[in-house]
């Protein structure tokens, strides 16, 4: 498919080292200095990305509330305006066509945010079932663009910007209305990076400008843009997952570890029964977190072994990019056990780490498995995930944390 472009396409391709073709196959930035800089300083700063590739599909009507309700697995009824609801949205055999979010601005206006791969698929999704619903669907993405502003100082730098609204009494997945540079946005306290966060929904035809104001002011906070390679191993390390990598209609959220977010009081929604099925009969595979003992990342669809045996000696390499390295010469048993779906170094832990599909047989913290990377048997250790911040702490703080 040809690419995709987004408003602040033009920008990036001046201003980023490097651009690569991904999810909704746009066209994204994949650092603008070094990956690792623009990770530790989101951890440290303030980091800015381009979401637009994300999709906003708005639901109005009488029926508006009702058609959220079947089609999420969460619960919506109990949203208050001005709230924001995290959920997957599945088919009726279970399978998680999306991770989504719901914000909620009244009991007839509801908008859900896409992931940027399925995009499309989910925007059709829901106008489908909208038929006879009383509810009317509109898909928004092309006009509207998504910043997000990522990072401990985030909240600091906003409130200097701000010309309407405040953020002190803004708690975690809450949105407002308010105006930066005389933009109207929709600032959301949310983000993917496990930091205290923001994200700006703004017109389309005004985010360069509003892009270009935020990286001019938020100097002195230390405000800084990061691609797409920062974002994946800031999200790594939280185990955010990713629709494409991670996510597909051949998991559920069971699968995923998503499932504290199904409301099976709830009497009907897509997939119910297929995932009370699920629950019953029990999984025979999870979505995982590994530590890697390798130097470089594993590959999308690397596969994952039981282990057999390790040998008693280490051979030396002499040639190629691991010369003078040593290794374990571990064999690799019969058993193919799951795949790798993303990996990264974690820069913040300082760890090489990986999240997979794994054989519930394997997937208990501290089981020892081989992962092949780039042809060559590297140990791995199953590690409760997320490795970062576990507690969520950070995302939920009221501003810069004190040294």
């Amino acid at each position: 498919m040809p690419e995709r472009r987004t408003p602040l396409y033009d920008i990036h391709l001046r201003t980023a080292a490097r651009m690569i073709q991904g999810g909704g196959d746009y066209m994204y930035p994949l650092c603008y200095t070094s990956p690792i800089e623009e990770h530790n300083n989101t951890r440290a700063n303030v980091g800015m990305q381009d979401l637009s590739t994300m999709g906003e599909v708005d639901i109005k009507g009488p029926g508006a509330e009702r058609l959220v309700y079947r089609l999420i697995v969460n619960e919506v009824r109990d949203m208050e305006p001005g709230q924001v609801r995290y959920s997957g949205m599945c088919n009726q055999d279970g399978g998680m066509v999306d991770d989504i979010t719901v914000y909620k601005f009244g009991d007839e206006h509801f908008m859900i945010v896409t992931s940027s791969g399925p995009r499309k698929i989910s925007a059709r999704w829901i106008a489908e079932h909208a038929s006879g619903a009383s509810a009317y669907v509109t898909d928004m993405s092309g006009a509207i663009a998504l910043l997000s502003l990522q990072g401990p100082r985030s909240k600091e730098y906003l409130e200097s910007v701000l010309q309407e609204a405040g953020l002190e009494n803004l708690p975690f997945f809450r949105f407002t209305e308010a105006r930066i540079n005389d933009s109207e946005v929709l600032l959301s306290r949310s983000g993917y990076t496990g930091e205290l966060g923001y994200e700006l929904y703004v017109p389309a035809e005004e985010a360069a400008a509003l892009w270009d104001h935020i990286l001019q002011s938020g100097k002195e906070f230390g405000l800084k843009p990061y691609g797409v390679e920062a974002m994946q191993s800031l999200r790594i390390e939280k185990a955010f997952p990713l629709h494409g990598a991670d996510i597909t209609e051949e998991h559920t959220p069971f699968h995923m570890g998503l499932q504290q977010w199904i409301r099976f009081d709830k009497r009907d929604f897509i997939g119910r029964e297929a995932l009370l099925s699920v629950q019953d009969l029990g999984l025979d595979y999870r979505w995982t977190g590994l530590e890697l003992d390798s130097d470089i990342p594993a590959n999308t669809g690397d596969k994952i072994y039981s282990i057999a045996d390790i040998a008693t000696f280490r051979e030396r390499m002499f040639s190629g990019s691991e010369a003078e390295d040593y290794f374990d010469q571990e064999i690799p048993g019969m058993e193919e056990i799951g795949y790798v779906t993303s990996s990264a170094r974690g820069h913040t832990v300082g760890k090489m780490l990986a999240l997979g599909h794994l054989s519930t047989t394997h997937s208990w913290p501290g089981s020892r498995v081989l992962v092949r990377v780039n042809g060559r048997p590297r140990l791995a250790t199953v590690t409760s995930a997320p490795f970062f911040d576990p507690q969520g702490a950070r995302m939920r703080a009221t501003g810069p944390r004190k040294v």
